[in-house]
Parts: C-alpha cells; structure tokens; sequence
C-alpha cells in the first residue's frame, strides 16, 4: 500500500511535468538566429538600436544565451547588398531584419522563404516590398516610417514656415535610394508650387558626396535645405548637421538626433517606438506567425524638434505659432 504523503508527493511531481512551461522558459529552451543587414555600420549604442535589443530583453529573447545575431553592413556601397543578403540566407537564420530601402529589396529578392521584418522603408507598398499594408502577403512585414500621401510636402511647409524669406529650397536625396526616387517628384513639386517657391535638387550618394553637393546648393543661391533620411548620412547624427552649418543654410531633418546634434529642425516618427515595434514582429514570428498575415505597422505620431540655439545662430526668428507646434524645443 502507498502512503498517503507518497501518493501526493508522486501527483503533484505528475502535475508539474504536465504543466507548460512560462513563456521565458519557453523562449530559453532554444537558441534562435536571426539576421540583421544595414547599409552602414550602426551605432548599437543609439537610442534606437538600444530599444531594439531592450524590446527583445523585455521579450525573453538575450544575446548570447538564447540569441545569436548575424550583423552585416555594406559600410554605406549599396552595390554590396545583395552579396551580404545572400551571405546572411545561406545561414538559413530564423528570420532576418533590414533597415532602410535598399537592404530590404536586396534581402526580398535573395529569398521568398526565410521571414524579414523591415524597419525604416516610408512607403513599402509603393517599393514593392508588400502586396498591401493591411495583408502583405508574401514573407516581409514589419513597421514603415511614414504614412504616405503628403509627409514630405508637410516637412517642405514647416522649413518654409520656419524661413519665410526663403524662395529657392534645396531638396537632398541620395539616387541610390529607390524610395527618395520614387516620393520625391509625386510629393515635391506640387507642394513648391503651392507655396510659391522654387525646389533645387542635390544628390550625394555617399558622405564624401555631401559638402559638394551643398557648395553646389549654395552656388545656386538656395536659401534653405531639406535633408531627406537615407542612412548613407544619418549615421552619426551630427555628420549632416555638421557639413550643413558650414553653409549657412537652413535646415529641416527627420531625426531629432539630427537636431540635437545642432541641426536647426526636424520632423519624423518616433525612431525609438519604431525600434520597439520592430522587436514585437520578431517575437511573434519567433512565435510562429507569418509574417504575410501581419499587418505593416505605420506610425502614429509625428515629432517636430526646434533647436532654438541654432535658429538664434542663424539669426531666424521663429514664428511663435511654430514654436507653440513643436513637441520639443532644444534651447
């Protein structure tokens, strides 16, 4: 005959063998890969890189315990892309992540299989990297950065705002970058026009390319600059504030490190909260979601930054009614 303490001790060993398992001991119990293809080096210390792996922390998902991470760059040689995203699919990692444009084309076009989530594309639809934002089909989801329509005629309105002598408006874009291609001539122009200024075109397409193609602007007699993003000179942040202030000009950015790093304004998404939510779409599909049947997130909320500071250097009065938008003034 069992004893009585013998029997319980024996079922409840039972039960705890039957009970499943809480979900960070769920994630620990296998090491997971994935990939990570930028255009150029990433700081891993910015905020945004930061939130990222935080998220994942916050997840159950460590680095160097239950997570490996395959980094590759083209170190700013877009030409260089589609060598690395071949080299990351042949590790036949979980899934792999790519930021900005470019590594995102070259990764879809390296594989139809392995899972992507896209981080930092303003308008995948338009790129072809999805089908559509509500069902994207295919194996890419993941978070744009701007919600298509009139996002860069907005940031042209805010410059013109903040410069209203300004008639002639340098507009930067890096021609490797299919997005600026495309959003660029459909947003510009009849924005310009509305406002009754004239729009003057730089291009660089690497850093080397930047203080030319402003001497450039200056030469024509632009009056103020629009730094569109592109990862060839946001990394770091204060390389194009940098090389713009020895202009003179003007500028408005999309990042607000941009502008803490002396720029004189920006207007953009929340890079942080994007990171974050790139994390979550990891996670699921670590989980076992398809990334066709997640929805491509957009962002809900626009910050726009005045470096007060460097509006006094550049002698600017800046109307009080755009002061009193601004999510943040930098003093």
């Amino acid at each position: 005959m069992i004893e009585r303490r013998t029997f319980i001790g024996a079922l409840a060993a039972g039960l705890l063998l039957l009970m499943p398992l809480d979900a960070s001991a769920q994630t620990s119990a296998k090491v997971y890969r994935i990939g990570v293809l930028d255009l150029t080096p990433p700081d891993l210390r910015s905020p945004n890189q930061m939130a990222f792996y935080e998220e994942l922390r916050q997840r159950g998902y460590v680095e160097g315990q239950n997570l490996v991470v395959e980094r590759r760059n083209a170190a700013g040689r877009s030409d260089q892309l589609p060598a690395l995203a071949r080299e990351l699919v042949a590790l036949r990692p979980d899934l792999i992540v790519a930021s900005s444009p470019q590594p995102n084309l070259a990764v879809k076009d390296a594989t139809s299989t392995i899972p992507i989530v896209m981080v930092a594309v303003a308008d995948p639809v338009r790129l072809g990297l999805v089908a559509n934002l509500a069902r994207p089909g295919g194996n890419l989801t993941g978070v744009a950065t701007v919600v298509p329509g009139r996002f860069m005629a907005k940031m042209l309105e805010l410059l013109h705002q903040a410069v209203r002598k300004a008639t002639r408006i340098a507009v930067l874009i890096n021609p490797n970058n299919e997005m600026l291609r495309i959003l660029v001539p459909s947003e510009i122009p009849e924005a310009a026009r509305q406002l009754g200024v004239q729009v003057q075109i730089v291009e660089a397409r690497t850093p080397d390319e930047l203080e030319p193609a402003f001497n450039v602007a200056v030469r024509e007699r632009a009056e103020a600059l629009l730094a569109n993003a592109d990862p060839v000179w946001s990394t770091p942040p204060a390389l194009l504030p940098q090389l713009v202030a020895r202009t003179g000009l003007p500028a408005i950015y999309f990042s607000r490190a941009q502008v803490q790093a002396g720029g004189l304004m920006s207007f953009g998404p929340d890079f942080a909260e994007i990171s974050r939510r790139a994390a979550s779409f990891v996670d699921r599909i670590l989980k076992g979601a398809k990334p066709g049947d997640l929805a491509v997130e957009q962002p809900t909320k626009f910050q726009l930054v005045i470096n007060f500071k460097t509006a006094k250097a550049l002698g600017l009065t800046i109307p009080q009614s755009l002061l009193l938008r601004a999510d943040e003034v930098i003093q």
